[in-house]
């Protein structure tokens, strides 16, 4: 289908999040640990949607991370990204 450049963007972002996520899941996956994996959790709260990529729950901690698919050179300088 012919999209719109905006569209095109668009879902070209999508695409690559849904990649890194994907990727990331393959990671998580190979813990050996006890522990309960969760993917893409769709919550509402308060009326307000929301997802969280992945939740990773140990007898006493739940980690949870919000997957991000950037490229390029990132610095980490005086605490700013």
């Amino acid at each position: 289908m012919k999209l719109s450049s905006k569209d095109r963007l668009h879902y070209l972002n999508f695409k690559k999040g849904y990649e890194g996520e994907k990727v990331f899941d393959l990671l998580v996956d190979t813990l050996e640990c006890e522990c309960l994996l969760l993917h893409d959790l769709l919550l509402k709260l308060n009326n307000t949607l929301f997802q969280i990529d992945t939740m990773v729950i140990l007898q006493d901690a739940v980690y949870l991370f919000e997957i991000k698919n950037y490229e390029g050179d990132f610095y980490y300088e005086s605490d700013r990204l």
